[in-house]
């Protein structure tokens, strides 16, 4: 597993439509399998699991994006999984560390775009 947070200031609407839109484009097998979107109070939340198939590792990879905040002021949340054909330990993590590395880049260029 890999995690990586970060705060970002701009559009929740903005946040959320930029790295979906650059998970996606990351690779031909990157797709979303599900979402939830919260709104209350001002306060907004979506969290999307993503997949995508790991060529190197030979197998499929997640990564769950949480987006949470209000008036520009947002938290994010990644974490990957999946990735290992061990049976008790894990092996082969370049696979989540690269996929994670996508969204990590995604944020970088919307922060600087900000």
């Amino acid at each position: 597993m890999a995690k990586y947070e970060d705060h970002l200031t701009c559009s929740f609407t903005e946040a959320a439509a930029w790295l979906h839109q650059h998970i996606l484009n990351s690779s031909v097998s990157a797709n979303l399998e599900e979402e939830s979107a919260w709104q209350q109070s001002g306060v907004q939340c979506v969290t999307r699991v993503y997949e995508r198939y790991s060529w190197l590792g030979g197998n499929r990879l997640s990564l769950t994006l949480t987006l949470f905040g209000r008036d520009g002021d947002i938290c994010l949340s990644a974490i990957t999984a999946g990735g290992s054909q061990a049976l008790f330990f894990k092996i082969n993590t370049f696979g989540e560390s690269a996929f994670l590395d996508v969204l990590i880049r995604g944020a970088e260029q919307l922060k600087q775009n900000n």
